[in-house]
């Protein structure tokens, strides 16, 4: 095995690090963008690596469906064909069965659905999610689980968990097959058990007789809202191994990132940079700015003075306005890698600071800026 975690310090319950994979090293706390179909939207790999990202997130859903998991083993996995030679991180599927495809049918087997895409027929099992995410040749591969939908009842709840619980022990079943990638890469579950904390303490203590790599938390960031998943964090990170990386799945929001970090979280990974990005909102270091509003058309400053992407070293707010107003390519191109600068650069703050000990004055800071606002018009 050559992943392993060394975390070189704490400030409370925060903490920095570094994971270390066969290929290469992820230093934490860490935010992955999102490469759902090999491709991190409106941007080439050489750049999303210059913002500071270690790692990617794969998406074994999409990537099975459309061009499929063979043919890109075919091509030499993932790696290659999406050309990024750092650690790839794929989800399991499970949460994009349950929320796009057609006409899908749960047994303890796993998951019959028809693609949103043709309508083609496919079963989905924690056997066939790792079969796929070792074609993909994923560095850290997620076991297969049923995201339980928000709000439940308990009793709805606690047979989701239940059911993923099943599919964990088959997915490190499957995953410890005794080939090469078995043994050089990296296997999380994750941890289900809705706002309750029982069920969550009975999910973590499963997870943990089966020994995995690292765990995830996963059925937050689904509606819940912030306080809530903060206070489902708070009773579930005791519980969770100190030693193995802890990952907080769909999250999120800055500020949702930075209380989470405070709670002991140390990977993240969300679509809201690209998304927002392409849609034409720019985070900033005091909050959101909408590049569509005719407040920015003749300012000739940058989005963010304390950026160093391209985007806001070489082009004004006028000109990306003007880029997304007029539906032109380059302005998600610019304002993605502005909002993954942005995140990357938020991640390197979180560690500097946890390394330091004053965590506590870069949060207080970090939410004082927020809260000013927009700079003033001109």
């Amino acid at each position: 095995m050559t992943f392993s975690m060394d975390i070189t310090e704490t400030d409370g319950n925060a903490r920095t690090g570094v994971i270390n994979t066969v290929r290469g090293e992820i230093r934490t706390p860490a935010f992955m963008p999102v490469g759902t179909a090999a491709t991190v939207k409106a941007m080439k790999p050489e750049t999303v690596c210059e913002t500071g990202a270690d790692i990617l997130l794969g998406n074994t859903y999409h990537l099975m469906l459309r061009p499929t998991a063979e043919r890109i083993a075919k091509l030499g996995g993932l790696h290659k064909f999406m050309n990024w030679s750092g650690p790839i991180l794929t989800d399991s599927g499970g949460f994009q069965v349950m929320s796009l495809a057609k006409l899908r049918k749960i047994t303890d087997e796993g998951v019959s659905f028809q693609s949103h895409i043709d309508g083609s027929k496919h079963m989905l099992s924690p056997e066939r999610s790792m079969e796929i995410q070792r074609l993909l040749g994923a560095n850290i591969v997620m076991a297969f689980d049923e995201c339980t939908p928000y709000p439940a009842t308990k009793k709805e709840t606690e047979d989701s968990m239940l059911l993923s619980m099943r599919w964990a022990k088959r997915s490190y079943d499957a995953f410890h097959d005794g080939s090469d990638h078995g043994e050089e890469n990296a296997l999380f579950g994750i941890v289900q058990g809705g706002v309750f904390e029982d069920l969550r303490h009975r999910s973590v203590s499963a997870l943990k007789e089966i020994d995995f790599d690292g765990l995830a938390i996963g059925g937050l960031a689904v509606g819940e809202g912030q306080d809530v998943m903060f206070e489902v964090l708070d009773f579930t990170m005791p519980e969770m191994p100190k030693n193995k990386p802890r990952y907080l799945m769909g999250v999120g929001k800055p500020d949702d990132i930075v209380g989470a970090v405070e709670r002991g979280i140390d990977m993240f990974d969300c679509v809201m940079p690209s998304r927002s990005g392409r849609t034409g909102q720019a985070f900033t270091r005091r909050g959101t700015v909408n590049m569509k509003n005719a407040r920015h058309i003749d300012d000739p400053r940058p989005i963010d003075a304390d950026c160093a992407c391209s985007a806001c070293q070489n082009y004004s707010r006028a000109y990306i306005s003007h880029l997304i107003r007029s539906g032109e390519i380059l302005g998600p191109m610019l304002m993605t890698e502005h909002n993954l600068t942005y995140y990357q650069d938020l991640m390197a703050g979180l560690r500097a600071a946890i390394s330091q000990k004053t965590l506590s004055n870069f949060v207080e800071k970090f939410h004082q800026q927020r809260a000013k606002g927009d700079i003033d018009e001109i």
